[in-house]
């Protein structure tokens, strides 16, 4: 979807306000988190991720007011949907903050991945640019991989959350497409033979599972 002359088409600033939205969400997840983690060393880990987080939200901000639109406009109509999922979500530990940042970062990720493509060359080196790893990948790995290993019981319980985030993400990404016309259509036309939204879902499907792999939740 390129830019047209008169500013990015409809379907790019949507894009962007969802992609805007979940890292000012990122941020605010990763402050809060960072504030009960049990160990000064996770603390300044997360912190430093969260404002890893703050930073690609203003590039956003700034490329699109670099074309006359204001991020909160462009946010505006995805915060309700955002929110109830966070809402849905809301980790009971620790562990379970580590294990939703880690996938639910990586989800958006590979959504973003995919699409980034389909755009005009600016959006999509931005896209590249906001989806840059912050450090969380290596630490939740390890966190989570040593709990594990000091309390088996721990892996069930953080297999069914990791399981449990994929639905409610798939549920609320849905009802986004459902929502938003010029989204849908994107998608649809970017993806191809694909196969759509449901092509683009199997894909995420498939790399959540693997991360789940590197968490040792499979």
């Amino acid at each position: 979807m390129s830019t047209e002359a008169g500013g990015p088409a409809p379907a790019t600033v949507e894009l962007l306000g969802v992609l805007a939205y979940g890292e000012l969400s990122a941020f605010d997840r990763l402050a809060e988190d960072a504030r009960a983690a049990p160990t000064l060393a996770g603390r300044a880990q997360l912190s430093t991720m969260a404002a890893a987080e703050i930073g690609h939200f203003r590039l956003i901000e700034e490329y699109l007011g670099g074309s006359g639109v204001a991020i909160a406009d462009a946010m505006a109509p995805f915060v309700a949907l955002i929110d109830s999922y966070h809402a849905s979500t809301a980790p009971r530990s620790w562990l379970e903050s580590l294990v939703k940042a880690y996938l639910g970062d990586g989800l958006g990720a590979d959504f973003y991945r995919e699409v980034a493509g389909w755009v005009d060359p600016g959006t999509g080196e931005l896209v590249r640019r906001v989806l840059a790893d912050t450090g969380h990948s290596a630490f939740a790995e390890r966190e989570v991989r040593a709990a594990c290993a000091a309390n088996p019981a721990q892996r069930d319980r953080l297999a069914l959350w990791g399981r449990r985030l994929l639905g409610e993400a798939v549920t609320h990404a849905q009802r986004v497409v459902a929502e938003r016309d010029e989204l849908a259509e994107f998608i649809v036309l970017g993806s191809g033979e694909k196969g759509g939204v449901a092509g683009l879902i199997k894909t995420v499907q498939s790399a959540h599972g693997k991360r789940m792999g590197r968490l040792g939740l499979s």
